[in-house]
């Protein structure tokens, strides 16, 4: 009996809390995921204008050089369409810092060559991240790489006002190459930087994100063993369990043996006893004799009146033990009144509820019992013949007692009845109830070490008021 007390006392860790991490983990990993994905992916996106920026440079100045030496029209043209490939660009990156996202940034973006589909992570990786170390640096090399642009732009019209004007000299040729080799050179220096400044943030983004991974990863892992465990731990547990009830059960099965032995011997003996005196009583003159005969009658009945309350004590010894557990007022108060209201006229009783006290320690079992049959007969006995019925229950704490009151203003009870009320199969309408309710209740309230108290007055009503001790000692 211990050991299953023991082991009914033994709590485990809330499982639910281990499923409830392992699906945050793995929403947060997915988040998480995606989220790393979407920057890669503008990375990926910024990278790729960055190849179209640099193109779009180079080509620039190399047909600029060309039309600096052949003054084809045509060389200048071409000359203008690559220079607004890294112009869209630098018109993006200031309209970003400072509007933000719109029309004219996306224009800028689709000029320089940007995908479509690539401006949302393009656009949203600037507007959210521009101050994170890797992207605000990689932004200072573009901007520098803009004003580059615009004074190879500032070369180029230069360099078609002299060819228009016919003035362009062999020296003003050899200073303009100059510029412009020297911007090209310059120009490679920043898109180089601009690619190694986004390498750098994805590789930390693709480090992190491995070890953000490998964390959640590990969170899930152990907590799916700590769950794997727990249940092998409650199987194990409930295993013993059964085990120490299959004992206990083969011990209460040899006590059975052993009374039903008892007796069927212990009954029959005193039977036995008193039929074989009763004879020889029968056959016997000497009043002296019968005498000592009836003493001896009248001991194998005290034997066997003691036998029967032996059995009796036996049998209350065997009742279901007290339970102490934490025990919600209100829950049982509703739940007693939603089952109740099957019963004739309950729907057309006013029931209130003022609960000062809910949540106690003590038998739930035993609680129920009470609650239910104390509602039951204030439902059974309303006095119909009332314009208004009403039950009243109310739940308070009194000099370090808990205290439940149920009253009504139903039939009441007769003062000849008051004192016979908790006793078995008593019942002023047999036709309401079966006389074992108050009984019950009392046998219950007992249990727990309470006690009943009751005020009542014919066709006034009745209150009933439970005291209950808050700490129940075994």
């Amino acid at each position: 009996m211990l050991k299953l007390q023991a082991l009914k006392n033994f709590r485990f860790p809330n499982v639910f809390i281990l499923i409830l991490i392992v699906f945050i983990s793995c929403a947060l990993l997915i988040c998480i995921n995606i989220f790393t994905i979407k920057i890669l992916s503008a990375n990926r996106a910024y990278v790729n204008g960055e190849s179209h920026y640099s193109k779009g440079q180079k080509d620039a100045s190399r047909h600029l050089i060309t039309y600096l030496y052949t003054k084809d029209p045509q060389q200048w043209k071409l000359y203008l369409e690559e220079i607004k490939v890294p112009q869209g660009d630098g018109i993006a990156r200031i309209t970003l810092l400072k509007a933000g996202d719109n029309e004219v940034a996306r224009q800028g973006f689709l000029i320089g060559r940007n995908h479509e589909e690539d401006l949302d992570d393009v656009i949203w990786l600037f507007d959210n991240f521009k101050n994170v170390s890797f992207l605000s640096k990689a932004i200072d090399e573009w901007g520098k790489g803009d004003k580059l642009i615009f004074r190879l732009f500032v070369i180029g019209q230069q360099v078609n006002a002299k060819i228009k004007h016919n003035i362009l000299t062999p020296a003003d040729r050899q200073k303009f190459l100059h510029e412009i080799s020297t911007i090209s050179d310059s120009l490679t220096i920043n898109e180089r930087n601009f690619s190694n400044m986004l390498g750098e943030g994805t590789r930390k983004i693709k480090d992190l994100l491995i070890l953000t991974n490998v964390f959640f990863v590990l969170i899930i892992i152990c907590s799916v063993c700590l769950y794997y465990s727990i249940m092998v731990k409650r199987l194990l547990v409930s295993k013993k369990e059964t085990e120490v009830k299959n004992e206990n059960l083969i011990i209460v099965n040899r006590e059975l043996d052993r009374f039903v032995y008892s007796a069927s011997h212990d009954l029959r003996s005193p039977i036995t006893s008193l039929k074989g005196l009763i004879e020889i009583t029968a056959l016997e003159d000497d009043l002296s004799q019968i005498r000592n005969y009836l003493q001896m009658m009248n001991y194998s009945l005290t034997r066997q009146d003691q036998f029967i309350s032996d059995i009796i004590d036996y049998s209350k010894n065997k009742r279901k033990e007290v339970v102490m557990e934490p025990v919600s007022l209100k829950e049982l108060f509703n739940e007693a009144i939603l089952q109740l209201m099957h019963i004739e006229n309950a729907n057309r009783i006013k029931i209130t509820q003022e609960l000062l006290v809910d949540q106690i320690e003590s038998d739930g079992l035993r609680l129920k019992i009470i609650i239910n049959n104390l509602l039951s007969n204030a439902i059974k006995y309303a006095d119909c013949s009332k314009q208004e019925m009403f039950i009243s229950i109310k739940t308070y704490s009194c000099d370090g007692l808990n205290k439940i009151e149920v009253s009504d203003n139903g039939i009441g009870i007769r003062d000849e009845f008051k004192d016979s009320i908790f006793d078995m199969y008593f019942g002023t309408n047999k036709n309401k109830g079966s006389g074992l309710g108050l009984y019950i209740v009392k046998e219950a309230i007992e249990n727990i070490k309470g006690e009943i108290a009751v005020f009542s007055e014919s066709n006034i009503g009745s209150k009933f008021i439970v005291t209950i001790p808050q700490s129940h000692g075994i």
